[in-house]
């Protein structure tokens, strides 16, 4: 592989296919986008004219199956990324998936598991894009004992994108295209997963301001299958907690951000900006009034960017490690959803990891 072009084919050709897979891979030495699929035979010959995609597939298997095409880009909702991952791995593809990872973690885990099954084939999700501006910044700043211990968390996103009840019904906010994921919940967890340990507890309540909305394709008010409104609540591995607290209906946006809080000092992410803000206590009287937090800059060196078709190219040819994001990452944050749906449910808190996907191992 490391001597021929790899020839990649896309199923799937919505927002972020175009606007960061297609130019990322077009600005790869011998790498060649060669087929598209695309919901509609109308859409996939538009995608194809305009960015000069030599063949179209009706059908995604047939896309899959075609020995001409040594990697497989998903860019369809998460109802299909399960379906097409394993399909293609079966088929000796390698695999690029958008996020969300799957529609629940039954599936999650399926894809995990056929993963190992083919070793020699990549098998990567499309990061979350938020905090890796920064990534390294943070890590060197816990690493170095700026926080101390971590004893709590707050994760949040205020966003304003569903307070018009008059807006139609996304494919989000339906439960058989988007399964357990709600709002920015994953990607959210994704991130926070780069820079904490991971929740072994969660009691979580969720809302649907906004019960119906209209069916753009049928015309008709549906049920809305995901909630517009979310609060959890975790217990850490590390023993810490955590406070999550997200929502689509603010009549203001808010933003999204994480904050970490230490026994030694305070870290403030705000991921929608991409800056950081962070405090000690050291030199700091105790009771004295807080002062504000002092933004940590990112210098160029050391700033994170958006390359994810150059790293999954890169394990492809030069068999280099998956670091954003392995299956393994998207199985634990697939399972942290899962939970928060099982918990407001029942009422009632959910352990981590989940004990139906323990092995015997596990359980013992």
């Amino acid at each position: 592989m490391a001597k021929q072009k790899l020839r990649i084919g896309l199923v799937g050709a919505g927002k972020n296919m175009r606007v960061r897979h297609i130019p990322g891979f077009r600005a790869l030495a011998d790498v060649e986008i060669v087929a598209v699929c695309n919901r509609r035979p109308a859409s996939t010959s538009a995608v194809a004219r305009e960015y000069g995609i030599p063949r179209t597939f009706e059908h995604w298997q047939d896309l899959v199956a075609d020995p001409q095409i040594d990697a497989v880009v998903i860019g369809t909702w998460p109802y299909l990324h399960s379906p097409i991952t394993l399909a293609a791995l079966e088929a000796g593809k390698h695999v690029l998936t958008e996020a969300r990872m799957a529609l629940n973690a039954t599936e999650a885990h399926a894809m995990l598991e056929a993963s190992r099954r083919h070793p020699k084939l990549v098998t990567q999700i499309v990061p979350s894009p938020y905090g890796l501006k920064g990534h390294e910044i943070v890590l060197e700043l816990i690493d170095s004992g700026f926080l101390g211990d971590l004893h709590e968390v707050y994760a949040y996103s205020l966003t304003d994108d569903l307070t018009d009840p008059a807006a139609p019904l996304g494919w989000r906010q339906d439960a058989a295209l988007s399964g357990y994921n709600m709002l920015t919940l994953g990607i959210l967890q994704e991130t926070l997963l780069r820079w904490t340990s991971p929740p072994v507890r969660v009691m979580a309540q969720v809302h649907a301001f906004v019960p119906k909305r209209i069916d753009p394709e049928s015309g008709v008010a549906r049920a809305v299958g995901t909630p517009d409104s979310v609060q959890v609540l975790a217990v850490l591995a590390n023993g810490g907690r955590a406070v999550y607290q997200l929502s689509g209906v603010m009549p203001v946006a808010q933003g999204t951000g994480i904050v970490l809080y230490g026994t030694e000092g305070v870290l403030d992410y705000d991921l929608t900006a991409d800056r950081i803000y962070g405090a000690t206590r050291h030199g700091r009287a105790r009771g004295a009034k807080p002062e504000p937090l002092e933004e940590i800059s990112i210098s160029e060196e050391k700033a994170g960017r958006w390359q994810v078709e150059a790293e999954f190219v890169a394990s492809i040819r030069e068999q280099a490690p998956v670091r954003l994001t392995d299956f393994a990452t998207g199985v634990g944050y697939m399972e942290f959803t899962e939970a928060v749906a099982r918990s407001a449910q029942q009422g009632a808190a959910v352990d981590l990891p989940l004990e139906d996907f323990l092995g015997e191992s596990d359980a013992k």
